[in-house]
C-alpha cells in the first residue's frame, strides 16, 4: 500500500511540474462546499431553501433533541465519577459518597430511558436505516466511564 502511495504521489508530482493543473476551470476561486452533489436535481432548490432558513427535516431535529441531552448527561455523570474518586481520597464517609454516586447514577438512568423512548420513535421517522440510532444501555454507559479513568 505504501509502494502505490508513493507511486501516485509521484506522478501527482510530475503533473504538477509539467503544468497540467495550471488551467484547470475554476482556479483561484474558492471551492462551493454548499452544493451537496447527492441531491436529487429536481430537489435542489428546496433543499437549498429549507437551509437558507435553518429549516431541517423533522428527524435530524429529532436527532439534535437526543444528542444534546446525551452528552449533558454524560458529562453529569463523569463529573460525579471524578468527584465520587476525588472524595473518596479526601477519607470522607464511604457510605455517604456512595449513596451520591448511586443518586448519580439513578438520575442518568431516568435520562437514559427518556432517551431511549425518543430514540425509539426516532427510528420510525428516520428515511433509511442508515440514520437509525442505537439505544443507549445504562451498564455500557458506565463501563465506559471507567474505562476513561483507566
Amino acid at each position: 500500500m505504501q509502494n502505490k502511495r508513493r507511486g501516485i504521489e509521484e506522478i501527482i508530482q510530475q503533473a504538477i511540474e509539467a503544468g497540467e493543473f495550471d488551467d484547470l476551470p475554476g482556479k483561484g476561486k474558492p471551492l462551493d462546499l454548499d452544493e451537496n452533489p447527492f441531491i436529487d436535481p429536481e430537489w435542489r432548490l428546496a433543499y437549498n431553501m429549507l437551509k437558507q432558513n435553518n429549516f431541517a427535516p423533522e428527524w435530524v431535529e429529532a436527532r439534535q433533541e437526543i444528542e444534546e441531552p446525551l452528552a449533558a448527561a454524560r458529562a453529569a455523570l463523569a463529573r460525579s465519577w471524578t468527584w465520587r474518586w476525588d472524595v473518596l481520597n479526601e477519607t470522607q464517609p464511604e457510605a455517604l459518597v456512595q449513596a451520591e454516586w448511586e443518586k448519580a447514577i439513578s438520575r442518568f438512568s431516568k435520562t437514559v430511558d427518556e432517551l431511549n423512548q425518543k430514540i425509539a420513535d426516532y427510528n420510525l421517522q428516520i428515511p433509511s436505516q442508515n440514520f437509525s440510532r442505537m439505544r443507549v444501555y445504562l451498564e455500557i454507559e458506565l463501563e465506559r466511564l471507567k474505562g476513561e479513568a483507566d
